[in-house]
C-alpha cells in the first residue's frame, strides 16, 4: 500500500490555519507584537512610497517583518519558558534575555535600515 503523502494540500491548509492561530493568539497575549503590528500597518505603505527601486523597499518591508519575526519567536520562547515553572531558574532567565536581545538587536536593523535609506 502505497504510504499517505505527508505534503499534501491537507496538510499545508491545517498548516495554515496553525500559523493563524498563532499570531491571533500573539496578537491577543503579547502588547509588544499587537505594538509592532500597529507600527507595521504604518510602516509598510510608507516602505512603498519611501523607498526608492525594489532593492530600498525590500529592504524596508524585511526590516519590518524580522522585528516581527524576532517578536514571535521571543514570545515563544517565553511561553515555553512559562510553561515549565514559576520559580527562578538562571537558564529561564538567560532563554528570555537572549529572545528579548533577539528583538532589540532586530530593532537596531530597523533603525539603521531606514535611517541610512531615508537619509541617504
Amino acid at each position: 500500500m502505497k504510504p499517505e503523502n505527508k505534503a499534501n494540500l491537507t496538510r499545508v491548509i491545517r498548516a495554515a490555519g496553525y500559523s493563524m492561530k498563532g499570531l491571533k493568539s500573539a496578537y491577543i497575549n503579547e502588547a509588544a507584537f499587537r505594538q509592532e503590528v500597529w507600527l507595521a500597518i504604518i510602516l509598510i505603505p510608507l516602505a512603498f512610497w519611501l523607498g526608492n527601486g525594489a532593492i530600498e523597499k525590500i529592504l524596508l518591508l524585511g526590516s519590518i517583518f524580522i522585528v516581527l519575526i524576532a517578536e514571535l519567536l521571543n514570545s515563544a520562547v517565553e511561553s515555553v519558558v512559562d510553561r515549565i515553572g514559576s520559580e527562578y531558574h538562571e537558564l529561564s532567565g538567560r532563554a528570555k534575555d537572549i529572545g528579548s536581545a533577539a528583538v532589540f538587536v532586530a530593532m537596531v536593523l530597523f533603525t539603521i535600515t531606514w535611517g541610512l535609506i531615508l537619509l541617504f
